[in-house]
């Protein structure tokens, strides 16, 4: 089955670049845990601020049941109204025609491929969507977790540390930053979230790299909806100044 247009508009964060401050602290120690939140939402701010000045290539491919079915490749870049701009690259996949399209019984197999195409573009688009609401993580929803004592600072091997705010959108939800204090960088991000019931698995993992200039961007992002087998990965690279 061809996923036609099936793609993720809502995942234009994936160019997001970021950094977190050392100083973050477990959420009972006075001060600490503050002064690393406001140095989260300043680092959030000035990364994406630096990636604006940045044009690059967007290469989304969704996968089902393992199976590729769809890859395409977009130009992107930031425009005026601060949104990522994204131009098509080459020519989209045709649609794979259904086979039997002249008896009655291939216009209904055609009619039921149709509308589980349109089940399944409705649901990745609802994921999409609701991805949107964690990264790139908000302000107001960080304060709140951390007056709610549900911020937790782990430190992990290599020197690392792994921030986890939980019930950060929804009951049971959660949302880990991996950073990496020495240098003030954003490692990678994981959601765990779901659609309308807890069973209704959506996953997010987002690995960061670094530009020359010590900017940071998604240099992968994987977005896997457990429930229906799809697979969404989108890689960005080719990075260089906007002329």
């Amino acid at each position: 089955m061809h996923l036609k247009h099936l793609w993720l508009p809502a995942i234009a964060f994936a160019s997001m670049a970021a950094g977190v401050t050392g100083n973050a602290q477990q959420p009972a120690t006075p001060g600490g845990a503050q002064d690393g939140v406001a140095a989260l939402t300043q680092s959030l701010q000035k990364g994406m601020a630096a990636i604006r000045g940045y044009q690059w290539v967007e290469t989304t491919s969704i996968s089902l049941k393992g199976e590729e079915k769809s890859r395409k490749q977009q130009a992107c870049l930031y425009g005026a109204d601060g949104k990522v701009a994204k131009t098509p690259i080459g020519q989209p996949q045709p649609q794979q025609p259904a086979a039997g399209g002249g008896r009655r019984g291939g216009r209904l197999k055609q009619q039921v491929i149709e509308k589980k195409k349109d089940e399944m573009q409705d649901y990745m688009e609802r994921a999409a969507a609701l991805i949107h609401h964690y990264v790139p993580p908000g302000a107001d929803q960080i304060q709140a977790a951390k007056a709610a004592g549900r911020i937790t600072v782990t430190p992990q091997p290599g020197g690392t540390l792994k921030l986890v705010i939980s019930e950060y959108l929804k009951p049971a939800d959660s949302l880990s930053i991996d950073l990496d204090p020495a240098t003030n960088r954003l490692l990678a991000l994981a959601v765990n979230s779901y659609l309308d019931t807890p069973e209704d698995t959506v996953t997010l993992a987002v690995q960061m790299n670094t530009l020359p200039d010590g900017a940071l961007y998604a240099a992968q992002s994987t977005l896997d909806a457990k429930a229906k087998h799809i697979r969404v990965v989108i890689q960005n690279d080719g990075h260089r100044p906007v002329q």
